[in-house]
């Protein structure tokens, strides 16, 4: 055997080898390879040069046939290499991608969270910012007394009777109360400012709100001294007008009007709001002030609405209530009192409109207090139980004097004095006491015989029994 055909046979087993343990660099190998040994063989090849023509043309077929497979596996091998890369780029780049969303998922994921975390933690915050707002509708029988407290801030509305005075003082100095930011005086009857005059001389006192109107009565001559002597005056209400009780929000809605028969429709309504919920305070208004405040579109809506003039027919008329739409009443109001209070009507109305009805009467004293979110009372919701419909009048009308002049006061002499024994007002007498006239089952009015109000029900009286009963003339017919 020639060395040229050893050598080529060791290049074929080389060339296997290649083939299986480097693909690439077998490929190489067997493209270039048989073609260089086949011009070795026709320039050098002695031997192959005696070969007959036939075979020379065999062998330089096969080796060609070899050139040309190497050909093809380094095209084969270098293609599939590329696609191998650009899987591997395509693969990564779908990882790097999935990755990335994946990351971005995540972090829009961790932002949601944070921001709900923030969320809480500022309710939280907002929620310990308030405080509690606490509402004392204190048990003073038939008459209205209201403490509210927030955050080492206080305001009372409205004082009781006259004999109400030490109650009241004691109720306020149980809650921890030394001095009071504001104090109103819904309006001038003897059951909502009796126990006023004291409670000024005893307590450190902000500010007095007042209606702009005067009664010609003992209580309210004791309210004013004791106002003057204590270097205030009193500040008149003016409907949207508004300031603060630390974090809650007070606006007064009422009066709207300066030319009022009935001291009940000078009542100072008053709306506070903290956080989510809000409390409207009516005072005695009736139902010629509540439409005031419907025709003018106020903002009535509250979730707390304490109920007009201890619960009368009188009062919390149906668009009035329809306005306010509360989830509660609380009804100031004195146990089996000769008044008939609270009334069928408003009882009723508020019964059709599921409001849950809370009363002094029954429950005796009420609490409400507010996180700004909810409202919980110390008491269960009362009967929608109606008073005793005894013929009498609300309450003596007591005359209404012509608008006063109040201003802002300016400081704070703490002098302390007893209550003074109150003399009750005499009742305005006529020239002819004698003189029978006519009042109906729910009116307050006294009318002369076929006066046009009196309609179905008139019930016969002498005036000078009309008027000792709290009766008033009615403007139409002028008995």
């Amino acid at each position: 055997m020639s060395n040229t055909t050893k050598g080529f046979i060791a290049s074929f087993i080389f060339l296997l080898f290649s083939i299986q343990l480097a693909p690439k660099l077998g490929a190489l190998f067997l493209a270039i390879a048989p073609i260089v040994y086949l011009v070795y063989l026709f320039k050098k090849g002695v031997k192959f040069k005696s070969y007959s023509k036939n075979v020379k043309n065999i062998i330089s077929v096969l080796l060609i046939g070899l050139t040309l497979s190497g050909i093809g596996g380094i095209l084969t091998e270098f293609g599939v290499s590329s696609n191998k890369t650009k899987q591997i780029a395509t693969s990564k780049s779908d990882n790097i991608e999935e990755n990335k969303s994946k990351e971005d998922k995540n972090s829009v994921k961790n932002e949601k969270d944070k921001e709900k975390k923030v969320e809480k933690n500022v309710t939280a915050v907002n929620s310990n910012e308030l405080g509690e707002l606490k509402v004392h509708f204190i048990n003073v029988g038939q008459a209205d007394s209201i403490l509210i407290e927030q955050n080492n801030h206080s305001m009372l509305i409205d004082t009781g009777n006259n004999a109400d005075s030490n109650k009241i003082k004691s109720y306020l100095d149980n809650q921890g109360i030394t001095s009071l930011d504001y104090i109103i005086g819904t309006h001038p009857h003897e059951d909502h400012i009796g126990g006023m005059d004291y409670i000024i001389n005893c307590f450190k006192v902000g500010k007095i709100y007042l209606p702009k109107t005067t009664a010609n009565t003992a209580t309210f001559r004791d309210l004013a001294s004791a106002i003057k002597n204590k270097g205030m005056q009193a500040t008149a209400p003016i409907p949207g007008d508004s300031f603060k009780l630390g974090n809650a929000t007070c606006t007064i809605l009422a009066p709207n009007n300066s030319n009022y028969k009935n001291l009940n429709d000078w009542s100072i309504v008053l709306r506070i709001n903290f956080g989510n919920n809000s409390f409207l305070f009516t005072g005695d208004a009736e139902a010629i002030s509540e439409m005031e405040m419907v025709k003018k579109g106020l903002d009535l809506k509250a979730d707390l609405l304490k109920v007009g003039h201890h619960g009368s027919n009188s009062s919390t008329c149906a668009n009035f209530l329809e306005k306010v739409s509360p989830k509660y009443a609380v009804i100031s109001v004195g146990k089996e009192n000769s008044y008939g209070h609270p009334g069928n009507s408003t009882m009723n109305r508020l019964k059709n409109k599921g409001v849950k009805v809370y009363r002094t009467d029954e429950n005796g004293t009420v609490i409400a207090t507010s996180d700004g979110k909810y409202i919980n009372f110390n008491c269960n919701p009362g009967t929608y139980s109606a008073g005793d419909n005894k013929l009498k009048v609300d309450k003596p009308q007591e005359p209404v004097a012509k608008p006063s002049n109040s201003t802002k006061s300016s400081s704070n002499n703490n002098v302390v004095s007893k209550p003074a024994p109150k003399v009750a007002p005499a009742p305005v007498q006529s020239q002819n006491n004698e003189q029978t006239v006519y009042v109906t089952r729910t009116g307050s009015k006294y009318h002369s015989g076929g006066c046009q109000y009196l309609r179905k029900s008139q019930i016969p009286m002498k005036k000078s029994d009309a008027i000792s009963q709290g009766y008033s003339p009615c403007s139409k017919c002028r008995p």
